[in-house]
């Protein structure tokens, strides 16, 4: 197989739709899915040579690589900047990795308090249970991150956008902060989209993607990428991910990147929408508040200014009448689907306090935001008109 050299004059959605290609003497346009769980040498001289040091083009076995997977990570590296990347079986499989491998008994991280759910449970959770103590951070609050790291900090951790609330962390000067310590920044990405934010310019060390949300982008597989330098990715990441398990399978990466194709342009359709939407109900009587980057009222409009190309595909929005009001615009939504992933063609709809967020104490929800009346909205790729006039109507159900 041929791979494909990136033109460096290329911008993104060119990158999107050819970057690490590889043709096989066949000549394929769409890129060929070797749906193979091994590799055959032609001499047991090769076989040994490839396990002291593959090349580029040289596999082993599924959980270390295949040609297909390699394809998806080569291009999600272009599209990023990145030197290198490692696609993995899902979201949380890149994050559990990028965090593991390089962390040991002893060591001191920072995250911001601001997760997911199940980020939430590997950083107080899981990594305490192994001897990591971990500080929680304010992530908005750059004072607290400057008391926190230390000498022996190994990372800190952070959502470049939080979810549910949207809170920005300035990644720039968390970064500064991290450096003079010599840690690593570690970020996820997701709901900030590589088509809106470049972390590794912000700096970033390394970049974590669920790749199940925009990246697939049409609700229908699994998976995750780790990106950062090749030393990281081959020398930190991959001896820990090859012999756990946690590799993506070729058909996930397959269809990862026939999504990449349209990505660019789901992703800008999506966040336009968001942005009318957020505007739609922006000072509506039945909306406490409504977050979204994109609107000049959010809290950090600036920093988003700086950090984001546009405002992203998700908002949320916070209805009097806490959770009861919210589970009736909720169910009198029409067109947006109750559940509970996001990045999606279709729009979704979520109640944090109930769900994603669910194991959280309400006084943790509370401090960060996540009350009972709190929808988080999945802008999809419905008509912005269509989408507008359901919203209004579902409040008025409020």
């Amino acid at each position: 197989m041929k791979d494909a050299q990136p033109d460096p004059n290329w911008n993104p959605r060119t990158r999107l739709v050819h970057g690490g290609s590889r043709r096989s003497q066949y000549g394929e346009v769409s890129e060929a899915l070797f749906l193979t769980q091994g590799f055959v040498y032609p001499d047991a001289e090769t076989a040994e040579a490839r396990f002291i040091d593959a090349g580029p083009d040289e596999f082993i076995y599924a959980r270390y690589g295949n040609p297909t997977v390699r394809m998806f990570e080569d291009r999600i590296a272009q599209l990023e900047g990145a030197e290198d990347a490692f696609a993995t079986a899902s979201g949380m499989a890149a994050v559990n990795g990028a965090l593991v491998a390089c962390l040991k008994a002893g060591d001191h991280v920072v995250s911001a308090r601001a997760l997911f759910g199940s980020c939430l449970w590997i950083v107080e959770t899981l990594l305490p249970r192994f001897g990591v103590e971990v500080t929680f951070v304010d992530g908005a609050d750059l004072a607290q991150w400057e008391a926190a790291v230390r000498p022996d900090t190994r990372l800190v951790f952070l959502e470049s956008l939080s979810n549910p609330t949207l809170e920005l962390v300035d990644i720039t000067a968390v970064a500064a902060v991290a450096h003079r310590h010599d840690a690593l920044v570690v970020v996820d990405n997701v709901f900030a989209t590589p088509i809106f934010q470049r972390s590794l310019e912000l700096g970033a060390d390394v970049v974590i993607y669920s790749a199940t949300k925009h990246i697939d982008g049409q609700g229908r597989c699994l998976g995750g990428v780790v990106l950062g330098t090749r030393d990281f990715i081959r020398g930190t990441l991959e001896p820990y991910l090859k012999h756990t398990g946690g590799a993506m399978s070729p058909f996930n990466a397959w269809v990862m990147l026939k999504g990449m194709e349209t990505l660019d342009l789901r992703c800008r359709a999506q966040a336009e929408t968001a942005l009318k939407l957020a505007r739609a109900i922006e000072g509506h009587p039945k909306v406490r508040r409504t977050l979204y980057p994109g609107l000049p009222g959010h809290p950090q409009a600036d920093l988003a200014a700086r950090q984001m190309t546009a405002g992203g595909t998700v908002l949320a929005l916070d209805v009097h009448g806490g959770q009861a009001a919210a589970f009736r615009v909720l169910n009198a939504m029409k067109i947006a689907l109750i559940s509970n992933n996001l990045g999606d063609a279709k729009s979704i709809a979520t109640h944090p306090a109930t769900t994603t967020h669910q194991r959280l104490d309400p006084a943790a929800r509370e401090h960060l935001g996540i009350t009972p009346g709190l929808i988080r909205l999945s802008v999809g790729l419905e008509d912005g008109d269509d989408l507008v006039a359901d919203l209004l109507q579902a409040l008025d159900a409020a």
